[in-house]
């Protein structure tokens, strides 16, 4: 047991004091939060770019209809004609012009527009130009059967569903986003780290084969010792590096609480009515924010820490293991190639599964399914947490996992006691199969 010890403290103290761990791990946060601000501050600038569309209405139907926004400016040709408005957009400063021609038929009216443009128009322009067609023609064949269209829009109304739990606490559609997006980035978070420190423990089996120095090593220590103290080392700086991520995180809210008013104190709690919180956000003056951090509070944040370390280490552990196994058997980074794709298969699936299932139905069957799958349960399991799982679920997801874990680890040491020893020839996997019997 003090060999492992030994190998784990190695290895946990090389990838600690790695410059690029450090960098990693206190300028990421900073830098994402850059970034952020600078997407913002960029779709921003790119809004405040007025774009002149022009229009030539030969149907005389959709007069004074189209009206400037704040990013696109209207101007009607309909006097030039169309064959000199081209000659001025092509020569001047416009995004495009529209020829709506004229035709009886509001059927083919509609679909016998023209755009044309010096280059591709965005999505923005063509619908804000189709939403001002599609509803003028709507309204004009509302007229043609005799139908009040202010009678329509004054029945128009907005419904709104409360939602509450059988405890009677008060939840709200923001609280579904929210789950939404916490458990898609714990799921991400999870498959870029194990794929990270899965590749961090590869190579340092590479680089001890290369160098022979592992020759020297196997002399005085199992292999399997020596497999399992590089991941358990490696599991322990993901680890370290999650919580200064977290410290940092929590350092970084409470800053934005106290810029924008929001007491820890007064939004702790679950049962605040929607009338205290209503007078919350008037007096705050920045409510879209506060409704935000108390339903993210309102979240089981202790519960999904907790699952995140436990799924984080089985994960890490299940994959590292075969990463380990990969690095034992080749001599190079670029013969893993051909092993690594069945490795992140299962990585992706539960990402992509995880968006395109647990997002709609978190608790259907084909989530639930993969939730319980030791390969895809890291990811997917973490998706569906914020939306309540039964422990009997967990428990079944759990005990899988680590059972996998102990089964991976005992396939993987096969293949690395007999592929850490091997140089000269790039295995295949019928080598691998052969290690096996070994």
């Amino acid at each position: 047991m003090s060999k492992l010890n030994l190998i784990i403290r190695r290895e946990f103290i090389a990838k600690v004091r790695n410059k690029s761990f450090l960098v990693m791990t206190f300028l990421s946060p900073l830098i994402m939060v850059g970034m952020l601000a600078l997407v913002v501050f960029l779709m921003k600038k790119n809004d405040e770019k007025v774009k002149t569309l022009v229009y030539v209405d030969n149907s005389g139907l959709f007069e004074n209809q189209f009206k400037d926004s704040k990013s696109i400016k209207y101007e009607d040709f309909t006097a030039v004609g169309i064959d000199e408005a081209k000659a001025k957009v092509e020569s001047g400063d416009f995004e495009g012009v529209l020829l709506i021609p004229k035709i009886d038929s509001l059927e083919i009216l509609a679909n016998s527009l023209e755009f044309y443009s010096k280059e591709s128009p965005g999505m923005t322009i063509m619908n804000s130009m189709e939403r001002v067609i599609e509803t003028r023609i709507r309204n004009l064949k509302l007229t043609d059967f005799q139908i009040d269209i202010a009678k329509i829009e004054a029945s128009k109304i907005s419904a709104e569903i409360k939602m509450y739990n059988f405890s009677g606490e008060e939840s709200s559609k923001l609280i579904n986003g929210l789950k939404i997006g916490v458990g898609a980035i714990a799921g991400y978070l999870l498959m870029i780290f194990v794929m990270v420190y899965g590749t961090s423990v590869m190579r340092s089996v590479i680089e001890e084969k290369t160098s022979r120095i592992i020759e020297i090593i196997v002399s005085s220590v199992k292999p399997f010792q020596l497999m399992l103290g590089k991941i358990i080392g490696n599991a322990s700086a993901g680890l370290l590096q999650f919580f200064i991520w977290g410290v940092i995180l929590f350092i970084l809210s409470i800053v934005a609480t106290s810029m924008f008013g929001v007491e820890m104190t007064d939004i702790q709690g679950s049962n605040i009515s929607s009338e205290q919180l209503e007078a919350m956000n008037k007096a705050a003056g920045n409510g879209k924010l506060e409704l935000i951090i108390q339903e993210i509070l309102r979240l089981p944040l202790l519960k999904l820490f907790l699952l995140f370390i436990f799924y984080f280490l089985g994960g890490f552990m299940l994959y590292s293991s075969l990463y380990a196994a990969i690095g034992a058997a080749v001599d190079n980074e670029t013969d893993t190639q051909q092993f690594m794709l069945p490795i992140m298969l299962p990585l992706i699936l539960g990402v992509y599964v995880g968006f395109a299932t647990v997002m709609s139905d978190p608790h259907g069957p084909i989530s639930t399914a993969f939730s319980i799958i030791p390969l895809t349960s890291p990811i997917v399991m973490l998706m569906r947490v914020p939306f309540g799982v039964s422990w009997t679920e967990l428990g079944i997801s759990m005990g899988l996992l680590l059972v996998s874990f102990v089964f991976m680890v005992w396939f993987a040491a096969k293949i690395y006691r007999v592929g850490i020893l091997m140089y000269g020839k790039k295995p295949t996997y019928k080598d691998l199969y052969k290690w096996l019997k070994y």
